[in-house]
């Protein structure tokens, strides 16, 4: 089965596109899969339509005229995205899977009671020819879930036998605007959460300070020229989410720059000073809620996103980790490209999906698998895959056609 899979992400960077080759055993009611990622690609949100996500995103007054002409254009733009990955190779998919850009994530006493992502899939049906798999988190939400993170269902087949084999947890870290965990046991079951911000509190300070010209700390240069401010930081830390225990999940609409400011007041510290601080803040929060929701620490933590790039970051969460033992070791060496690994993640839920194997997000849904997302079809008539009961792991392998400078390995138990 292809699949073709499309989302922008919290920081609403672009479009990030991939092309991916899933394989199967045959007749097998619990096979094992193979992943192969044969395109990769971001493409870049048009400025001005990227100042419309984040206003939304950021909570700011929209009518709902602004958020139905969203909603179009973005649906728009996922289709163009889509249909230029297809012709580069000439392929045709056998299901697109549309994340959507969210721009809200509505949780209210300590539970989400609703999600919004914008991208009408029609116009992505059209221009594929595909049908599309799209409103991914609605029905885990409505069955009692917070809709996030997803990444415990990939991480529960992608490592579930090297958790086995080692006898310790393996645990991931998603560095996007907002930083989760999953962490899989011996055993092989999963927890996942969201831990708070990874780097939507920088990439605002910093997009603000600098008038847009600068959209993120790039490779940690900032915080490292910077000083942390250690009363801010004990300020910032004493945020209520960062009390909740897991499962919790939360987005821009909690760690924003209205939260920063009412932090900082009128007179904030210089820019590199906040940086360092709102570094210091991603990294000691992910690290306290590992050590808070795990007995057993994992042996090592596979990180991956955007944040990976962020040098700074990195070196404080290696440092943090070192005390307890815990290695932190990029996804790149084990198998998956740092900024692939989300497209392979809906590639996956395309294929559960399609064949009728629901999931349950870990940790936030005990008991209540339910099958992901909603379908909208295209022009073309659609044969439905054969049913299967499950999933027993899967493989990553090959290499994807990405820009110059990037590279895809694969491995099928990371060691």
């Amino acid at each position: 089965m292809r699949v073709l899979a499309l989302q922008s992400g919290t920081s609403a960077d672009g479009i990030d596109v991939a092309i991916v080759d899933v394989q199967a055993e045959a007749n097998v009611p619990e096979p094992w899969l193979t992943l192969r990622c044969v395109l990769a690609r971001t493409v870049p949100w048009p400025p001005a339509l990227r100042e419309r996500i984040l206003a939304a995103a950021l909570n700011s007054p929209v009518t709902a005229e602004e958020i139905g002409q969203l909603d179009t254009l973005l649906g728009q733009e996922f289709a163009a995205a889509a249909r230029s990955a297809l012709d580069s190779l000439g392929v045709t998919v056998d299901l697109v899977v549309s994340h959507g850009q969210t721009v809200h994530h509505w949780v209210s006493d300590g539970r989400a009671r609703g999600t919004l992502q914008l991208g009408e899939a029609s116009w992505i049906a059209e221009a594929t020819r595909a049908p599309v798999l799209c409103n991914l988190r609605a029905a885990d939400i409505a069955a009692g879930g917070d809709g996030a993170p997803f990444m415990g269902v990939f991480d529960a087949a992608w490592l579930g036998e090297c958790a086995a084999a080692s006898g310790r947890p393996q645990a991931t870290l998603n560095l996007g605007g907002i930083a989760n965990l999953s962490v899989v046991g011996p055993d092989g079951s999963v927890r996942a959460w969201d831990t708070g911000p990874a780097n939507t509190l920088v990439d605002a300070v910093v997009f603000r300070a600098t008038d847009g010209a600068t959209a993120f700390d790039d490779g940690g240069q900032l915080a490292a020229a910077g000083t942390i401010d250690a009363g801010l930081l004990r300020e910032f830390l004493g945020h209520a989410f960062f009390e909740r225990p897991a499962p919790k999940s939360t987005g821009r609409e909690t760690f924003g720059l209205a939260m920063v400011d009412a932090v900082t007041g009128s007179t904030p510290p210089l820019l590199a000073d906040l940086v360092a601080t709102l570094t210091r803040l991603t990294a000691e929060t992910i690290v306290a809620s590992l050590r808070a929701e795990c007995p057993v620490l994992p042996e090592r933590v596979i990180v991956s996103g955007g944040g990976v790039h962020n040098a700074t970051l990195l070196a404080l969460l290696r440092s943090l980790l070192q005390a307890d033992a815990v290695t932190l070791v990029a996804s790149d060496t084990v198998g998956i490209e740092a900024g692939v690994k989300e497209s392979l993640l809906f590639a996956l839920l395309g294929f559960l999906t399609w064949h009728g194997v629901p999931c349950t997000l870990p940790g936030t849904t005990p008991g209540q698998a339910r099958l992901a997302g909603q379908l909208v079809f295209g022009p073309d008539p659609v044969v439905f895959a054969p049913r299967l009961t499950g999933i027993r792991g899967l493989t990553v392998v090959g290499s994807a056609i990405v820009p110059a400078g990037s590279s895809l390995a694969g491995a099928r138990v990371p060691s």
